[in-house]
């Protein structure tokens, strides 16, 4: 068994405590991150909910933005849920003013798809690559991928939306399994990160 990666939650909005407490109970060492030092210390990071916009102007407010693009696009394994989703998204269906991503998936993303904060509902989701049982997905104002390239793995679909894709070393979903106590789509993620470090060494 190799040494736990270190693993990051990005630390500027969202529900960044239970993204490290899943992170941790997958086997790896979490660290909140929010400045560019930071970011540089570990071998993947988590781009947690909450609101994508603020997320993005707190980013270039900490001079994060920049230095997480290059890291993203030099193969650094990422994972969004929710916002995250977004800003991993190459396009935004219909940003806002201002509105930056980081990039990473050749997807077209629609935000607050699926309605607003009291639409906010749960779901047993299908996830390609996780045994067992469905995952339960919480959806929270959440978005959903208009359409993705060739090479965009769709890895889970709600209702006809995909709400799960991985190009690479990026991951994300349109829902929060930070939130439910079930840990896997984290442990998928930390595999991701343990495989990238094997090809780096």
């Amino acid at each position: 068994m190799t040494d736990a990666p270190v693993i990051g939650v990005l630390a500027l909005q969202g529900d960044v405590r239970e993204h490290l407490i899943a992170l941790a109970a997958a086997d790896a060492v979490a660290r909140p991150v929010r400045r560019p030092e930071e970011l540089a210390e570990v071998d993947g990071l988590v781009i947690p909910g909450g609101e994508s916009t603020t997320i993005s102007k707190l980013a270039v407010l900490f001079g994060v933005l920049e230095p997480l693009r290059a890291r993203v696009h030099a193969g650094m394994p990422v994972y969004g849920t929710c916002a995250g989703m977004i800003m991993l998204a190459d396009k935004i269906l219909d940003p806002r003013s201002g509105q930056e991503t980081v990039g990473g998936i050749d997807m077209i993303v629609r935000r607050n798809a699926f309605g607003r904060q009291n639409e906010s509902f749960e779901a047993a989701v299908d996830v390609r690559g996780i045994d067992g049982d469905p995952v339960e997905g919480v959806f929270i104002r959440a978005p959903w991928v208009e359409s993705v390239a060739a090479d965009v793995e769709v890895l889970a679909e709600h209702e006809g939306h995909i709400v799960a894709v991985r190009q690479g070393n990026a991951l994300a979903t349109s829902f929060h399994p930070e939130l439910t106590g079930d840990h896997r789509v984290h442990s998928l993620f930390v595999d991701m990160v343990h495989a990238n470090r094997a090809t780096e060494s």
